[in-house]
């Protein structure tokens, strides 16, 4: 049950992103925004990350228990391997900034969100599905789809009329979908890491180290002056402190205890944040379809939640 609580906090965390970008300075663009968070917050997350695994090595050195794999342990194609795997993550984390923030941007926040991560647990259960050859668990596909149901009467629900565009522009939409897409892949990535035996704390870490990294890089090339406001720079301290650095922490040890899929299933608490977000502070309003739909995904996160008490925590191995 902790795994399941530390995953859904760190989704009500990334469902306050969208919000922080609008409630942002004007003048700024999904990139630019996308690369300072990743700036910020890999590398927040990576020294976090790196030192509780450290911390982790040497506790279980002193209790006399098996050591978290290592580099060092591993013959040269494992290591590349595990290296591949671990920059993956980082990539996908970099890719998903600038889809996730040109899908609210044209869709709003709440539509938007609801996109990306509504696709996230169809995407994750058939790409883990696929790489493991078993089906995901009963509670699994109950809640997935009650919450595809509510994403669905999101999406077509939208803004209420006269309150906006609602969320229908095609470029949005793809971008969403394709935030969507990222996300799932490094979550099988980092499942994936897990059930080599890599600490959890190593494998986000490495996750914040590359995507800092790609973050940083693409700095030079952006205009950044509204990083110089008061409201700039609040928006990329929290976008990349506790969107990224604290969220992703809290992510990555609840997915040791839970198979890719749930965890992205449980990350649906993303955009039902954001929907409460977008209409109580950036009074997006929502027709009655959409109203409708976040009720019915808030069912399927707490039928996901319910399940999990009495299922067997261990996650399936991915097989190689």
């Amino acid at each position: 049950m902790l795994h399941v609580l530390a995953v859904f906090a760190a989704a009500v965390l990334f469902g306050t992103t969208g919000t922080s970008q609008a409630l942002g300075p004007e003048g700024t663009t999904p990139l630019a925004v996308g690369a300072v968070r990743l700036a910020i917050g890999g590398t927040g997350l990576a020294i976090i990350a790196f030192a509780l695994a450290r911390r982790h090595r040497v506790r279980a050195e002193r209790r006399g228990d098996a050591a978290p794999v290592a580099l060092r342990s591993l013959t040269r194609p494992q290591r590349i391997r595990t290296l591949a795997l671990m920059a993956l993550t980082g990539v996908c984390l970099a890719l998903y900034q600038p889809l996730f923030f040109m899908g609210t941007a044209r869709n709003g926040v709440a539509v938007g969100t609801v996109i990306a991560l509504g696709s996230a647990p169809i995407m994750a259960g058939l790409l883990e599905w696929l790489l493991t050859r078993k089906a995901p668990s009963g509670a699994w596909m109950g809640a997935t789809a009650l919450a595809t149901v509510g994403v669905v009467l999101l999406g077509f629900g939208g803004e209420a009329a006269g309150a906006g565009t609602g969320g229908t522009d095609p470029i949005g939409l793809l971008g969403s979908l394709g935030a969507g897409a990222s996300f799932a892949i490094f979550a099988n990535a980092q499942r994936r890491l897990l059930d080599a035996g890599w600490d959890p704390f190593t494998v986000v870490g490495a996750m914040g180290a590359s995507s800092a990294v790609i973050g940083i890089v693409a700095l030079p090339f952006l205009d950044l002056s509204w990083l110089a406001t008061p409201a700039g720079l609040t928006m990329g301290l929290w976008l990349g402190f506790a969107t990224v650095s604290i969220a992703y922490v809290l992510f990555t040890w609840g997915l040791s205890g839970l198979t890719a899929a749930t965890a992205a299933t449980l990350t649906l608490g993303e955009p039902l944040t954001a929907g409460i977000l977008g209409i109580v502070v950036l009074d997006e309003r929502l027709s009655p379809l959409a109203i409708a739909g976040l009720a019915v995904l808030t069912a399927g996160l707490g039928l996901l939640a319910w399940g999990s008490r009495s299922r067997d925590p261990r996650p399936f191995a991915v097989e190689g």
